[in-house]
């Protein structure tokens, strides 16, 4: 909590717009796959695609950029370099088929719901109210993830329905986050410099007492 604190004080989250965008591409993603049949499953690998590379690309700047405040960073790079690895491993395999594409989905929502429990926590350290709502639809994401590799015909429902809603529950958490986000943006930016320069004196007074 106090390094956390530290990190708030001292710096301001940049980009914090970044899982804004990712957020929306996703929740998009998933409403057009509620709207598109099955024959159209090459479409949507392409439309995958080409989403994945551009939020791939989005959270690999914005874990790069935010190392130094975000103690998680390291998984938010994992999974921006994981998400956009599979966005190129779409396009060189447009045809993909309605069997294979659920696992494709269903291992990247898995490996970002897992990033994102641990983004809800990193927000629970920062003092960040409702953490466990955000938790909730990370969980949610989590659980769909699930579904698609290993049941996606669970209870009659279809595979299309399956990854709708695991882009839309992903989606909706990262558009959270980045509300979040801008609000300790906004915080640290309000803080005084002066305050900073005292609060970082008494900070190396207190970390050399420790080292004695």
């Amino acid at each position: 909590m106090a390094n956390s604190f530290f990190k708030t004080i001292n710096n301001s989250i940049k980009h914090w717009y970044m899982p804004l965008i990712v957020g929306i591409i996703f929740i998009l993603i998933g409403l057009y796959t509620f709207l598109s049949p099955l024959e159209s499953y090459v479409a949507l690998s392409i439309l995958f695609s080409i989403s994945f590379l551009i939020s791939g690309f989005s959270e690999i700047i914005f874990s790069i950029s935010n190392k130094d405040e975000i103690d998680s960073w390291g998984w938010s790079l994992t999974f921006g370099i994981i998400t956009f690895v599979l966005g190129n491993m779409l396009i060189l395999n447009p045809a993909i088929s309605l069997t294979t594409l659920p696992f494709y989905v269903g291992f990247l929502v898995m490996f970002r719901s897992i990033s994102s429990i641990s983004f809800s926590l990193e927000l629970k350290n920062f003092g960040i109210k409702n953490w466990k709502f955000l938790m909730l639809f990370a969980v949610l994401g989590l659980l769909f993830s699930f579904i698609l590799i290993w049941n996606p015909l669970f209870a009659g429902i279809t595979i299309v329905v399956w990854t709708g809603l695991a882009f839309i529950a992903t989606g909706i958490f990262s558009v959270l986050i980045s509300f979040r986000l801008k609000r300790l943006h906004n915080v640290a930016n309000s803080i005084p410099e002066k305050f900073n320069q005292k609060y970082n004196s008494i900070r190396l007074e207190i970390e050399n007492e420790l080292k004695k």
